[in-house]
């Protein structure tokens, strides 16, 4: 199977990790919506052990194409939750989308 993986790394402001664990945890509010989209495999979220405030987010998907139409069609969804989200990192930075299968 080829897989399609997004990956981000947050820097969370202090006190608000809690709020930011709800949604961005593997059961979190961004994984709910995701799950609605067919082809979603599941998000891992991981915690830097020397910056309590750094995480990664690995949300994988059957496919680029699985991806996209989940973005086409929940566009106002996932707009509106980046909304909610806003404020409650100092960084996030886009660390790659990447495909599991190599030749």
């Amino acid at each position: 199977m080829i897989r399609y993986t997004h990956i981000w790394a947050f820097q969370v402001r202090p006190g608000r990790v809690e709020e930011f664990l709800h949604h961005y945890a593997g059961a979190g509010t961004w994984a709910l919506l995701f799950r609605r989209a067919p082809g979603y495999i599941g998000t891992r979220l991981l915690r830097d052990r020397n910056d309590p405030l750094r995480f990664v987010t690995v949300d994988d998907w059957e496919s680029e194409e699985h991806y996209r139409a989940f973005r086409t069609q929940f566009t106002s969804e996932y707009e509106a939750l980046d909304r909610d989200c806003e404020g409650l990192m100092m960084a996030e930075t886009a660390l790659g989308q990447l495909s599991d299968w190599v030749a």
